[in-house]
């Protein structure tokens, strides 16, 4: 082979030789980076019941253990709740070189209901699974333990195989993402300094499917409130008082009955302003990927989509707003019956938003929808609003470009530009506090079955994760040799 004859040359090939031994190191040692994962999944990492608090100290511990063992500069920093996990690691060759941030979570979500589970949730185990052959099941596997390994592993193969990351990289764990990240706003205005990056990396996201890979293009923003409507000054006996009183439950239900028409529309005054249609480019590639959109529904007992009238299923859930009712209460509802008009009753409510739509006027419009239906003697109060927009990336970049590549150069295959029906307020926090775009990538599956019981993360998934990370973060470092 004729030598390189020129810098850029060379970096390419040293670029090559590096990956090409940490994906050798990837294939030799991947029992014991399974028996890493297992031994974090092992940890008891439940963030909303305070029962678990010192469980989600262990595993900030473990993971600033894990990431000083490769190499990092880590620590856990302290906060009011739960502590945050913060690695460095710094080129030492005084070569500029892109800076990536790398986000995750230690904490899971609670395992009930326990008797659900085919095993004991916090031993995990290989199973084999009827259509992705090895599974890896436990709570956590797959969100968020799972893929926050995958990155630290492809770290470690790396260092031990050439001595260094072939880009900078600072590495942040949380351990409230489960319980709301009470503490992260207040962490990301102390700690913003150390955190910036060129980019961030989120993990927490899907593949399209067992064997495609997928880089996810959009988030749906959030919008929510708790409506509480009060009718009679107190609770009243039915039999004494029905009739001429006025029932908030029965005025609550009708209002939010209108709250569809029956196309799909949502009726709140202003609700699609700003709201784009998906473009015909958009429409085909999702049509492109032959979605079963039976199968999707008929996996939950359902038989037809219930969104607009006119949108393909993923249309509904990638590129169009809604609204759903998340809970009501009014009046009794305990065992055996109770005859009285109650003097309250609550719902809480939820809008999942589109590029465009901001937060407050849809709050305001729904305040609008509520006040324009009230009759006489109902009052109207709401509670616990908020929310944040949607967050869409440029898919023309070149971190997205770079990524795409090496996904494909991994999997034999494109990776699929998903939507998220979902948020993930991190992305647009690390936008508005950090000014820092995000790049989604992810390789859990829709059937994962994160947040319930037998939660599992496909071995392939976690494998070939692993080594797509390593191929990603060699293909950032080409970004700084091309430039």
């Amino acid at each position: 082979m004729t030598a390189p004859t020129d810098q850029h040359d060379s970096a390419d090939l040293n670029r090559d030789r590096d990956l090409q031994a940490a994906l050798r190191r990837l294939d030799e040692t991947e029992q014991a980076a399974r028996d890493r994962l297992f031994e974090f999944l092992r940890i008891e990492s439940i963030s909303t019941d305070p029962a678990y608090h010192h469980h989600c100290l262990e595993a900030a511990e473990w993971s600033a253990a894990q990431l000083r063992d490769i190499g990092f500069e880590a620590s856990v920093r302290p906060t009011e709740g739960k502590p945050m996990v913060l690695a460095h690691w710094r080129p030492t060759d005084g070569e500029p070189k892109p800076h990536v941030l790398f986000y995750g979570h230690y904490d899971v979500q609670p395992a009930d209901p326990l008797e659900e589970w085919d095993t004991p949730p916090f031993e995990p185990r290989l199973a084999e699974h009827p259509v992705h052959d090895e599974v890896i099941t436990a709570r956590g596997a797959s969100d968020d333990k799972g893929q926050v390994m995958t990155f630290i592993e492809a770290c470690r193969a790396y260092i031990e195989t050439s001595g260094s990351l072939p880009v900078a990289v600072t590495v942040l764990l949380e351990g409230e993402e489960e319980s709301a990240s009470p503490s992260l706003g207040p962490f990301l205005a102390e700690a913003g300094d150390e955190l910036k990056a060129d980019i961030a990396l989120v993990c927490d996201t899907n593949q399209w499917d067992g064997g495609t890979p997928a880089v996810t293009a959009f988030l749906r923003g959030l919008a929510f409130s708790e409506v509480t409507i009060t009718g009679p000054a107190r609770d009243l006996h039915s039999g004494l008082y029905g009739g001429p009183v006025r029932n908030p439950i029965e005025v609550l239900c009708g209002m939010l009955g209108e709250l569809r028409a029956p196309n799909g529309r949502i009726a709140i005054p202003g609700f699609y302003d700003g709201v784009s249609e998906p473009s015909q480019e958009q429409r085909d590639e999702w049509q492109s990927l032959g979605f079963d959109e039976a199968g999707f529904l008929a996996e939950i007992g359902l038989v037809e989509p219930a969104g607009e009238d006119g949108y393909s299923l993923l249309e509904q859930l990638w590129a169009r707003p809604t609204v759903e009712i998340n809970g009501i209460h009014g009046g009794y509802t305990g065992v055996g019956t109770k005859t009285v008009i109650p003097s309250q009753a609550s719902a809480k409510i939820s809008f999942r938003l589109v590029p465009g739509q901001d937060p407050q006027q849809v709050i305001t419009g729904f305040h609008q929808f509520i006040d324009q239906r009230l009759p006489r003697d109902a009052r109207a109060h709401f509670n616990g609003e908020g929310g944040a927009p949607a967050v869409g990336f440029d898919m023309s970049s070149a971190p997205f470009q770079a990524a795409a590549q090496a996904l494909q150069d991994e999997w034999d295959i494109a990776p699929v530009r998903l939507g998220c029906g979902a948020s993930i307020p991190i992305v647009e926090s690390f936008r508005n506090a950090l000014g820092m775009d995000a790049l989604l990538i992810g390789f859990a599956l829709p059937d994962d079955r994160i947040h319930a019981p037998n939660e599992k993360y496909n071995l392939k998934s976690f494998v070939k994760g692993t080594r797509s990370w390593a191929r990603i973060l060699s293909a950032f470092a080409g970004m700084s040799d091309d430039a």
